[in-house]
C-alpha cells in the first residue's frame, strides 16, 4: 500500500517543530486495526506528519525521511491488529518510526562501504543504534509528555531543567514559597515518571525502548 501525497505533505513540514498529535475516532481505529485500507488511509492523513517530522529530525534527509515514513505505515497497517486501542496511536507510530529509522542508518551506513566483503557485518559500526535517532526519539516522548503537564507545573519544570535554577530562585522569580515549588516539582515529576512509564515497556513487533531518560 502506498500512502497519496505523502511527499508533497511531508515535505511542507521538513522545518517544522513536531506537530500536535492527532487523533481519530473509535470505530476508525476499530476499522485500522480490521486492516482496512480507508482506515489506514485515515490514519495516516492524521499522523502522517507527525512520524515524518520525526524520522526528519532523526536521519537529517529529505528522502530518508520520505522513505521511513513510507515504510513506518506499511509496517503498522501489518500490524494493525496487535494495536491496543487502549493505547494512544502517535506514539504507537513513532516507536514503530523509530525502529524503521535505525534499519535505515544501518542501510545507508552500508552503502557507504566500498565492499562488505571488507567489513565484517557483525561490525559495531554497522549494526549499532545511532544515537542521535535515540535522542530524538527521548526528546520527542519528553516534549509530549512536558505539554501534557499543567502550565505551572511545566514552567517549574523549564525553569529547573532547562534553565539550571534552583528551588529557591525559583521560588523568587515566581513569587511563591519554595515550599510550594517543591510540591509542585514532585506532582509534575511524578506525572512524567508515569507518561514516560511506557518506554520501559517491551511490546511484540516492537523494539526495546531506551531505560535511561533526561530532561537535558
Amino acid at each position: 500500500m502506498r500512502f497519496a501525497g505523502m511527499q508533497t505533505d511531508a515535505s511542507r513540514s521538513a522545518c517544522r517543530n513536531a506537530p500536535t498529535l492527532g487523533a481519530v475516532e473509535a470505530e476508525t481505529i476499530a476499522r485500522f486495526r480490521a486492516g482496512d485500507s480507508d482506515a489506514v488511509r485515515a490514519v495516516y492523513r492524521e499522523y502522517g506528519k507527525l512520524v515524518y517530522s520525526f524520522a526528519h529530525h532523526a536521519l537529517g534527509s529529505r528522502e530518508l525521511a520520505e522513505d521511513a515514513t513510507q515504510q513506518t505505515f506499511v509496517q503498522a497497517w501489518r500490524a494493525a491488529g496487535s494495536f491496543d486501542p487502549e493505547r494512544e496511536m502517535g506514539p504507537w507510530l513513532v516507536t514503530i518510526a523509530r525502529r524503521v529509522a535505525i534499519d535505515i542508518h544501518r542501510r545507508e551506513r552500508r552503502r557507504d562501504h566500498d565492499s562488505l566483503d571488507d567489513t565484517a557485518t557483525t561490525d559495531p559500526a554497522l549494526t549499532s543504534e545511532p544515537p542521535d535517532i535515540e535522542r530524538s526519539y527521548e526528546v520527542w516522548e519528553l516534549r509530549r509528555a512536558l505539554d501534557d503537564l499543567p502550565p505551572d507545573e511545566r514552567e517549574l519544570i523549564e525553569l529547573n531543567h532547562l534553565r539550571g535554577l534552583t528551588h529557591l530562585e525559583i521560588a523568587e522569580q515566581l513569587g511563591i514559597p519554595v515550599g510550594t515549588v517543591k510540591s509542585r516539582s514532585f506532582r509534575a515529576h511524578r506525572r512524567l515518571a508515569a507518561r514516560l512509564g511506557h518506554l520501559r515497556e517491551n511490546t511484540d513487533g516492537e523494539p526495546d525502548e531506551p531505560t535511561r531518560r533526561t530532561l537535558d
